[in-house]
This record gives structure tokens, C-alpha cells and sequence, in this order.
């Protein structure tokens, strides 16, 4: 969550203008002493509010938003049926954490948990182990309490000590809830460098990085960076090599926020999940590619030896002794109804239609944007149906963050940013294709695209930054 100091840098209006802000057409009167102007913005209001006139207020403000349809930086979902709202909206006063007083609910997220364990090829389904988190962010942090605990069991003679601090590999493009982790549970962070047109882990320097101490390795099966795959079965094997070579046995975590749900249904003989013995557990976002309002997320287990027992809580003050495995405590089942609406909608062909409609998209687009010639692409949208680009090295009246401000003038929200260690040199634009995101809405934008570039290219030189590097995106 974003963090904020008090009220802001924005005084109160005074009297006049607050009397001008409201709407004369907003005049229920307030039940207590008559509406006749604004209510305050920073503090409590002195009385109540008629419920038509805080909604139009409301509302209103909201309008400045940008449109979610039109955000091409986010992965998450910005479209869902009809019925899946409604559902939800049934659903939103009751509380995950209670199972007991709403075992449903609690049976839908079970059959959510059995169905990724047979998607994602767990070798016995029913031992397999797994719950609904907030989000992958909650889900990689419960997949990396689980592997830190799991090393300190195997390392109880030399743990805690100085000499034996855990440490986790894992490529520098990795999601901002990893550093997270490392931080928050005092694992050092060992990252696995870009380089040259690599743009994510490479296994055999992964495997360098491990030692007595390592608590596992992260494969991304979707970099947020470019939309490209970690090569999991690559990074597995050069593990067993080196389980061979020093005796070390170290685990692989895949995060699977984006690609755990386009793989399963389009790239159906790429080996990433648990068919690699290796791989302990699996995290992915409903609300992503699982095609869900935010927020839900996923963590499944292998089997039980891979989530220690002391890390699950059960509770007997909510009426019952369901076991728990979360960061967090009370949160809406709206979400995990959801998740189960759509897998019983779309079932396999259904997903399968809906990300090759995306991927589809994704790659059309990126080939029209790589022949207007001023652009080079980094990644085609032929693995997450994501791409990225930058500008060619003959252009040099503007650049991507130059194109992201002048796109953010049409409505479109499309991210430009540099990135990490030993590419700190390279800045790109990526554009995200969703499912609502149709080839329509791809050639309008396209079309402002190209209508923007004859301006571009008359700039004499790119306009100066201020700030910050990024634009609507932050590792």
C-alpha cells in the first residue's frame, strides 16, 4: 500500500469557494442544518450526508481517474461479466477468514486449490497444499516464509549465527514483493544481473550464486519487465547438476503472477511447473491472466513436507478449527467466488480462446508498431502477450518517456521506464493486452500512435525529465 503523510501539500478552500464547489443540483437538504456548502476533504464532517449527495461527490472526483479500459501498464483485470458482478456484490460481506460460518465459500476456494494442482501437473493432486492470498505480492511472501523455514529445519545446528544468514537467487528482474521479502525476513537478496539482450535470469549464474545458505531459487514465468518466460526447466537442470557436483539440494520457487495462467492453456508442452521435481511451489494472480476483479492470488505446495506445519494457524474463536496459512486475516470471498465463476465458465477451451485472443492481439500489434520504423522491439508478445519496446538509435528528437506523455494526452496509460543493473542504459515502453483489450481498441491505438509521431520527430531534442525516470510504472 501506497503510504501518506496527513493532508497533503492541498489546503482546505476557503468559504466562498466551498460554497461554489457544490452542485446546486445536489440539493437534498443534509437532515440536520441544510446543505449549503462542500463538505470538509481532510477532516470528519460535522453531520451526515444524504447518501445520493456523498455518492454524486464522490463520484464525481473519481472522474479524473484515468480510464482502466485504456491502461495498458497494468496487468490486472478491467473487465469481467455482468454475472461475475453480481456475484461478487452478493458475496461482499462475507469474510474469507470464517469458514465455518461460511463453509461455501470456503469449499469453492478448496475447488479453486484442487484445479490449479491438475493445471499445473501436481503428481498427486490430493496431497497437494495451497490457499487464496490478496494477491501473488501475499503469495510469494508465504512461498518465502516456507522456504526460509524449511532451510532453518535443515540448518537448525548452524542457524541463527552469522555465519549462517540465508540468502535467496533469484534475477534482478523480479517483481518489487521480492525485495520485499528479503527485507522483511532478513534474506539477503542475491540478483542474477542483466545482460546484453538478456533480460532475465540466467540459470547457470542463478546456480553459481547458490551456497550452504541459499533458501531457494525464484523462476518468473512472465518477467513484468517484457513479457518474456524464465527458462525454468533450464534453471532445474543446472541445479540438479549442482546437487550432483556439491551435494546441495536447493528448491525452486516459480512465480507465476502472470504466466501461470497463459501457459497451461498455449504453451502446453513448455515444462515450468510441477512436472519438474524441483519446483516446490507455485504462486499466480486471479486478478491477472486468471481473469478476475483485485484481489486474489494463489500459493500451492507440492505436498505438505514443503509447507512446514508450524507455519499454518488454526483459530477456535470464529467457531471452528479451519488451518490457515496468511498474511493477512479478515478479507472479502468476493474475489475467490469469482475465481471460481470463471474457471466453471471459460473451463479449459474457454481460457485457451481468451489468452490466444490476447496473445493474438499482443503480437499483431507489436508488428505493426516494429514496422512504422521508428521503434525497435524487445520482446513480440509471443509468451505473455506483452511486449516491449524502445526507440530506434537513429531517433533523436524524442524518446519513450517523450511518446508515454503525449499517449497519456489520448487517455492511453502505457508505462516508459529504464531498467535494472547493467542496463541502466536501456528505457522502454510496454504495452499490456488484457482480455477486453480487443484488435479494435489495438488499431485506435495505433492510430494515435502514428498521429503523433510527425510532432515527435520536429522536437529538436527530447524534453527534459524532472523527478523521476519512470512514467506510470515503478519497479
Amino acid at each position: 500500500m501506497p503510504l501518506h503523510k496527513g493532508a497533503g501539500p492541498q489546503p482546505e478552500p476557503d468559504a466562498d469557494l466551498r460554497r461554489l464547489a457544490l452542485n446546486p443540483f445536489f440539493g437534498e437538504a443534509n437532515p440536520v442544518s441544510g446543505m449549503t456548502e462542500a463538505p470538509p476533504r481532510h477532516r470528519l464532517p460535522d453531520e451526515p450526508l444524504p447518501p445520493a449527495t456523498a455518492y454524486q461527490l464522490v463520484h464525481d472526483e473519481l472522474m479524473l481517474d484515468g480510464n482502466s479500459r485504456l491502461n495498458l501498464a497494468t496487468f490486472v483485470t478491467t473487465w469481467m461479466e455482468p454475472q461475475a458482478s453480481v456475484l461478487m456484490a452478493e458475496c461482499r460481506d462475507k469474510n474469507m477468514i470464517d469458514k465455518d460460518e461460511y463453509p461455501r465459500t470456503a469449499e469453492l476456494e478448496r475447488r479453486c486449490v484442487a484445479m490449479l494442482a491438475e493445471l499445473w501437473h501436481a503428481p498427486d493432486p490430493q496431497a497437494t497444499v495451497g490457499c487464496s492470498t490478496t494477491g501473488s505480492s501475499e503469495a510469494c511472501m508465504l512461498a518465502g516464509m516456507a522456504l526460509k523455514r524449511r532451510w532453518a529445519k535443515r540448518n537448525a545446528d548452524r542457524y541463527p549465527s552469522r555465519e549462517a544468514r540465508p540468502n535467496l537467487v533469484m534475477g534482478v528482474n523480479v517483481q518489487v514483493c521480492w525485495e520485499k521479502f528479503c527485507e522483511f525476513w532478513e534474506v539477503e537478496a542475491r540478483l542474477v544481473p542483466m545482460e546484453g539482450e538478456r533480460y532475465h535470469l540466467d540459470p547457470r549464474a542463478a546456480a553459481e550464486l547458490c551456497d550452504e545458505n541459499t533458501i531457494g531459487v525464484v523462476a518468473v514465468l512472465g518477467s513484468t519487465f517484457d513479457g518474456s518466460y524464465e527458462p525454468v526447466a533450464e534453471l532445474c537442470a543446472a541445479l540438479d547438476k549442482l546437487a550432483e557436483r556439491t551435494g546441495l539440494d536447493i528448491p525452486v520457487h516459480v512465480d507465476g503472477a502472470s504466466g501461470a495462467m497463459v501457459a497451461p492453456f498455449l504453451d502446453e508442452d513448455l515444462e515450468w511447473d510441477f512436472r519438474l521435481p524441483r519446483v516446490a511451489s507455485i504462486n499466480t494472480s486471479g486478478h491477472k491472466y486468471g481473469l478476475v476483479y483485485p484481489g486474489v492470488g494463489w500459493a500451492l505446495w507440492r505436498s505438505a513436507e514443503e509447507l512446514p506445519e508450524e507455519l499454518v494457524f488454526r483459530v477456535n474463536y470464529l467457531g471452528g478449527e479451519m488451518p490457515t496459512f496468511a498474511l493477512n486475516f479478515s478479507r472479502p470471498g468476493a474475489q475467490v467466488v469469482a475465481q471460481y465463476y470463471t474457471f466453471l465458465r471459460l473451463g479449459r477451451a474457454g481460457y485457451r480462446a481468451v489468452q490466444q485472443a490476447s496473445r493474438d492481439v499482443a503480437r499483431g500489434l507489436a508488428e505493426r508498431i516494429d514496422s512504422l520504423g521508428d521503434f525497435e522491439l524487445l520482446t513480440r508478445g509471443d509468451q505473455l502477450p506483452v511486449f516491449a519496446f524502445t526507440t530506434s538509435p537513429e531517433v533523436t528528437a524524442y524518446d519513450v518517456f517523450d511518446v508515454s506523455r503525449r499517449l497519456r494526452e489520448r487517455g492511453w496509460l502505457v508505462p516508459a521506464y529504464t531498467f535494472p543493473a547493467h542496463r541502466e542504459d536501456l528505457s522502454v515502453l510496454r504495452v499490456v493486452c488484457r482480455n477486453g483489450f480487443s484488435a479494435d481498441l489495438a488499431a485506435l491505438f495505433l492510430s494515435d500512435l502514428e498521429q503523433l509521431l510527425p510532432e515527435l520527430r520536429r522536437q529538436p531534442r527530447p524534453a527534459p525529465r524532472a523527478g523521476t525516470e519512470a512514467t506510470a510504472f515503478h519497479h
